[in-house]
C-alpha cells in the first residue's frame, strides 16, 4: 500500500480508501465486515461513509452502513487503527426521511453525536458535509444556473463556528466538504483564514476517466490551498470495469439493481469507456486497474475511494495501487479524453 498523510495534518492515510455505500442494501453486515477484514489486511486503513448510507436512500435503510461500521469496530477492536469519515446528509427531498433544517448548529450537532453513537466511537477523524444547502450544479448538472427562488442565506461562518465547537468538545478531528464547487470551497476557506476557524482539509467529488471536471477550477484550488480530493465513483458505477460495455455485469450490480442511477451511462459515456476499454486490452491491463490507477496517481488526489460488492472485486481494485501508468498509455488515454471530454459530468 502507498500512503500520504491528510493535508496539513500528521494523520497517515492510504492512498486507497473504503467506500461503504453499498452495506446495508446490496451487502450484508457479513460481507461487509469481510470487506474491511480484506481491506485493513491489504494496508487501508481509511474508511468513508455517510449518515446517509446505504444508497440509495430510504427511511428503511438509513444509517445501516455505519451501524454495519460500529459492530466491526466493535467486535475487532480496531478502531484506532483506521481513519474514520463519514458526512452529514445535505438538504432536500432526497433526505426528508432525515432531517429537514440544513446546517444550522442543532442538525449538525444532532448528526455528529448519532454518528458517533452508531459508529461506537467517541470521535470521527474527518467529517463532511454530503453536499451543498445552496442550489447549484451538483450530481451531474453540467453547467450552473442561477436559481433566483433560492432562499439559502450565506451561513458558511455559522457552519465552521458550529464545527468549532464540535472540534473543541473532542468528538471530531478535521472537517471535509463534498459535491463542492469552487464558489463554496474558497467561501469556506475565506472565513477560515478571516475569522481563524477550523479549516477544511479535503473536498469529495466525483472523479474518473469519464469525469475529469474536477480538473478545471477545482484542480488548482487543491493544489494552491491544499485542500486534498477524496475521488469518489472513481469506477462511474462499474462502467469502467467494462462489464456492462461487455455484458457480463451480475443481477447484484448496481446499474442493474438501480437503473435509475444513470449518471455515467449516457451514449457519449458509453462510447469513450469502449475507448479506454480498447486502450486497456492493447495494454494487456485489468480495465478496472486502470481507471483506478489514472485517478491515484493525479497529483491532487489525497485518496481513492475504492468500492465493490464482491471480495474478488475489492481485491483487484486495491491492487490497482501497484499499477502506475507511464506517459505513453497517458497519451492515449488524453487523446480519447480530447475526443470526449468529461460525458459524465
Amino acid at each position: 500500500m502507498i500512503y500520504t498523510t491528510l493535508p496539513n495534518t500528521d494523520i497517515k492515510v492510504s492512498k486507497l480508501c473504503l467506500g461503504t455505500m453499498t452495506w446495508g442494501n446490496q451487502n450484508t453486515q457479513e460481507e461487509g465486515f469481510a470487506q474491511m477484514d480484506l481491506a485493513t489486511e491489504k494496508g487501508i486503513n481509511f474508511f468513508d461513509c455517510a449518515e446517509l448510507y446505504p444508497v440509495p436512500a430510504t427511511a428503511e435503510t438509513y444509517s445501516k452502513t455505519e451501524q454495519i461500521i460500529g459492530n466491526w469496530f466493535q467486535n475487532t477492536g480496531k478502531r484506532d487503527e483506521v481513519v474514520l469519515a463519514t458526512k452529514i446528509a445535505g438538504p432536500g427531498d432526497y433526505t426528508a426521511h432525515i432531517r429537514t433544517n440544513g446546517f444550522c448548529p442543532e442538525a449538525l450537532k444532532d448528526a455528529v453525536n448519532n454518528s458517533l453513537k452508531r459508529l461506537q466511537t467517541d470521535y470521527i477523524d474527518l467529517y463532511q458535509l454530503h453536499w451543498p444547502e445552496r442550489q447549484t450544479n451538483t450530481f451531474g448538472i453540467r453547467d450552473y444556473t442561477h436559481h433566483s427562488e433560492d432562499v439559502w442565506e450565506d451561513n458558511f461562518n455559522e457552519i465552521l463556528h458550529t464545527f468549532d465547537e464540535i472540534i473543541k468538545e473532542g468528538k471530531i478531528r478535521h472537517i471535509g466538504i463534498s459535491n463542492e464547487k469552487a464558489w463554496g470551497t474558497m467561501r469556506y476557506l475565506e472565513e477560515s483564514k478571516t475569522n481563524n476557524l477550523p479549516r477544511i482539509i479535503t473536498i469529495q467529488n466525483a472523479y474518473s476517466l469519464i469525469n475529469r471536471v474536477f480538473e478545471g477550477d477545482m484542480a488548482e484550488i487543491a493544489l494552491r490551498e491544499n485542500v486534498g480530493l477524496l475521488a469518489y465513483s472513481p469506477m462511474a458505477f462499474g462502467v469502467l470495469s467494462g462489464k456492462y460495455i461487455k455484458g457480463i455485469a451480475s443481477d447484484n450490480s448496481r446499474l442493474k439493481l438501480f437503473p435509475r442511477f444513470a449518471r455515467y451511462s449516457s451514449e457519449q459515456s458509453t462510447e469513450a469507456a469502449k475507448q479506454y476499454l480498447k486502450i486497456a486490452e492493447e495494454n494487456n491491463l485489468s480495465f478496472a486497474q486502470m481507471s483506478l490507477a489514472f485517478v491515484t496517481q493525479q497529483p491532487f488526489i489525497t485518496s481513492n475511494i475504492i468500492g465493490a460488492t464482491t471480495l474478488e472485486q475489492l481485491n483487484e481494485n486495491i491492487d490497482s495501487i501497484h499499477l502506475s501508468l507511464n506517459q505513453e498509455l497517458l497519451d492515449s488515454i488524453n487523446k480519447v479524453h480530447t475526443k470526449w471530454p468529461n460525458p459524465a459530468p
